[in-house]
């Protein structure tokens, strides 16, 4: 297959690292131009020279921009009017005992996980179906339907990004545009080792404490590994690309079979 998106506008929230990053490098490999979001013009700036500096001839443009707020959100549209392709990757995530979650944290996780898809959607949506061609996707995760006891606001915020992501599919039937979701198993980031090593023992080098943190908090994992940032990055190729123009309002399993369900 051709994945081929040349003359393509794609944003990608959150891309300064981790998942974000690898799918703003694919999408560059793909031939879209690539407005890599974070929220800190200087850290944004750095990791748009690295992914100019790894994919030769690519169109990035740096745009910082807090998109967890209304403010933020509407600072982002006004640097970037037109995007074709929009990739909800922004996310926060955390270790926390079910009944030590207090309100503002049940909040914070809601605005910065949802609100911040959601207003997006709402800006760029209208644009995408009056030229009738666009792709949205949420970048969500197995906690969506697996909601892991260790994190139950975590799981909230992404079970909310399922039922989002179809509704605007809805709104968008018959006009061209597709809205999916990504639901992303446990992946192999900067944060999620240190995420790792508060569940297992920090003095365990770096391979064991994965496998003993699969183990005991994944054991459903068919795979037995942390899948790699470029893996999910695959999938939002695809989806974003003219070939996946069958496929909208699904929630697409990267997740090295972790979700027990022989449905997508």
């Amino acid at each position: 297959m051709q994945l081929d998106l040349t003359g393509k506008t794609a944003l990608v929230t959150g891309s300064t690292q981790g998942i974000g990053a690898a799918i703003a490098t694919a999408l560059a490999r793909s031939g879209a131009r690539v407005a890599v979001n974070g929220r800190k013009g200087g850290t944004t700036e750095e990791a748009a020279q690295r992914l100019r500096d790894e994919v030769a001839g690519a169109d990035v443009v740096p745009v910082a921009a807090d998109v967890a707020s209304e403010e933020g959100a509407r600072q982002l549209v006004e640097q970037l009017p037109h995007v074709d392709v929009l990739v909800n990757n922004l996310g926060i995530f955390g270790a926390q005992p079910a009944l030590e979650i207090t309100d503002d944290e049940w909040r914070r996780y809601f605005e910065v996980n949802v609100l911040s898809a959601v207003r997006l959607t709402r800006s760029y949506l209208p644009g995408m179906v009056e030229r009738g061609w666009g792709r949205v996707q949420y970048i969500a995760s197995d906690s969506a339907v697996v909601t892991p006891a260790e994190m139950i606001h975590y799981g909230m915020s992404k079970t909310a990004l399922l039922a989002a992501s179809r509704g605007f599919a809805k709104e968008a039937a018959g006009t061209g545009v597709t809205v999916n979701s990504v639901l992303a198993g446990p992946t192999h980031t900067e944060g999620v080792e240190k995420f790792v090593y508060e569940l297992v023992d920090q003095d365990l080098p770096w391979e064991r404490a994965q496998r003993e943190f699969m183990q005991l908090h994944r054991p459903q994992s068919l795979i037995q590994r942390l899948i790699e940032p470029e893996e999910i990055a695959n999938m939002v190729v695809y989806l974003s690309s003219p070939l996946s123009s069958a496929t909208t309002g699904g929630a697409l399993r990267v997740d090295g079979g972790y979700v027990d369900s022989i449905l997508p």
